[in-house]
């Protein structure tokens, strides 16, 4: 894999020649797109892989030496999840900067596309801002932009047939890929957003709901690449309610950014398992949405049941089914965590986990400050 650090390097001019040379439209490249890499700043490498190796059963597949200056990082991963985590060196490269302001956090989401150098032409021409231009690297090719708040985009072509790594030989926990991220938006910058992504990366608008529990709510619109790979739910709190965890998010990390990311798993309830007997602790549901369960809807892989027993949620919509879990962050900031998340045909999200994920971090946030 050739990943960079890019978060606050200038982009030097880009000739005419280049800008001449675009060809591919915009939805070629979002029908094409996958989930390459997702980048972390992090403060220590090493409680990182605590947390993703020995806790998610992640393997160590690269690492990268510091040179002067500069920052190293480590790419650890399993299945298609390929996680690379920066560690400044220095207090005053831009990586320090961003785990000062943000804390630990993603900070590019890497995005493989047919042609790196266009995808970037294009989303500059749409109003993107940009961060590196084209640089090919040993037949790699990858340019960036920024996406929301501090977070960027790497566009990234591979040479037909390569992988990034090697599998290691190690079992791991039934982890796949990237199933999707969840963004936390200012007040006011959602419909924005939302038109980002549309306008400049040719995105498509699939879901769009009010959640409201109690006094609090949340408006949840979720875009998603043409290709259906790269799913990004934005979050923002409804300022006529009483703040909630995502007004807490915005305050404790900095701004917008990822509040958590979903990796997918053949079997939920074996990976959920061998995580907890990992030490990774996860987010509890009531008894009562367990008992109100099986009056809504019946699964079809899994029991009630083992479902209640592990404190999974359920959900569908018009496809198939969903089953959904999440972890408790384990920063120092409460920012960040993971998910789980079986798809059994479901494409989208159902309104019902959704609310109930509301309510889990909710829960977690009063007994944290209690």
């Amino acid at each position: 894999m050739a990943f960079s650090v890019i978060d606050g390097h200038p982009c030097p001019p880009i000739c005419g020649s280049f800008w001449r040379s675009v060809t591919m439209s915009p939805t070629r490249a979002s029908e094409d797109m996958t989930i390459d890499h997702v980048e972390f700043y992090v403060e220590s490498i090493e409680n990182n892989i605590e947390w993703l190796v020995n806790g998610y059963g992640c393997s160590v597949r690269s690492t990268s030496a510091a040179g002067p200056g500069d920052v190293r990082s480590v790419v650890v991963g399993q299945g298609d999840i390929d996680l690379v985590l920066t560690e400044p060196v220095e207090p005053d490269h831009p990586v320090a900067a961003y785990v000062r302001r943000h804390g630990d956090g993603i900070a590019n989401i890497g995005l493989r596309v047919p042609d790196a150098a266009e995808a970037f032409a294009w989303a500059v021409r749409r109003g993107a801002r940009p961060v590196a231009p084209p640089l090919e690297r040993n037949g790699v090719v990858t340019a960036s932009i920024i996406g929301f708040g501090d977070v960027a985009h790497t566009f990234v072509q591979r040479p037909a047939g390569s992988v990034p790594f090697d599998e290691p030989v190690h079992a791991g926990t039934g982890l796949l890929k990237v199933d999707h991220f969840a963004v936390v938006v200012e007040p006011g910058q959602i419909d924005d957003t939302v038109e980002f992504y549309r306008q400049v990366l040719d995105f498509e608008l699939t879901l769009a709901e009010r959640i409201a529990t109690g006094d609090q709510a949340m408006f949840i619109k979720v875009v998603q690449s043409r290709s259906r790979a790269v799913t990004l739910t934005l979050i923002e709190s409804d300022a006529s309610t009483e703040p909630s965890h995502v007004d807490a998010f915005l305050k404790d990390h900095g701004g917008a950014g990822v509040q958590h990311m979903a990796l997918s798993c053949a079997d939920i309830r074996s990976s959920v398992r061998q995580i907890m007997d990992n030490g990774i602790e996860l987010l509890s549901s009531p008894d009562a949405y367990y008992a109100l369960l099986a009056e809504r809807m019946q699964p079809a892989r899994h029991s009630v049941a083992s479902l209640r027993e592990l404190n999974i949620l359920f959900d569908e919509d018009h496809d198939g089914q969903l089953y959904q879990i999440f972890a408790k962050s384990v920063h120092p900031r409460n920012t960040i965590f993971l998910e789980l998340i079986e798809r059994a045909g479901a494409t989208t999200f159902g309104s019902s986990n959704i609310k109930s994920l509301y309510e889990a971090v909710e829960g977690q946030r009063y007994r944290d400050t209690n």
